[in-house]
């Protein structure tokens, strides 16, 4: 069997979510997908945030801070701009803008037909 995202040969057993079949790796890079907009995951890094004190950039990975600072300096930029600027992956760069969004630093909005990131305040 192959694996239907990557399509690899799948040696053991295989994991099935939304109706695929996947290898191990690729079925946790699916199953544990983040989402940008979701209330639930803003309040629970909202409050674990207020338990450890931490406000603005603290508790950030360094490539988070990155974004954040590219963004404070640029004022706003398209994901494209940041990704080649940062030398970070598109996949790996919408990991990192939830967990800036979810911490209320970073938002989106869209101009015309092009979707800029920026600070929230």
């Amino acid at each position: 069997m192959l694996c239907e995202k990557c399509g690899e040969k799948i040696s053991g057993q295989a994991f099935r979510h939304a109706g695929k079949d996947y290898c191990e790796d690729c079925y946790i890079e699916a199953a544990t997908e983040l989402k940008t907009c979701d209330p639930m995951a803003v309040r629970s890094a909202r409050l674990t945030r207020e338990k450890f004190g931490q406000k603005g950039t603290e508790g950030l990975l360094p490539v988070q801070k990155q974004i954040y600072e590219y963004l404070q300096e640029q004022g706003r930029a398209t994901r494209e701009q940041i990704a080649k600027e940062l030398k970070v992956e598109q996949k790996d760069l919408e990991k990192h803008f939830s967990v800036l969004r979810h911490c209320e630093l970073v938002k989106g909005f869209k101009e015309g037909d092009i979707i800029y990131m920026t600070l929230m305040n």
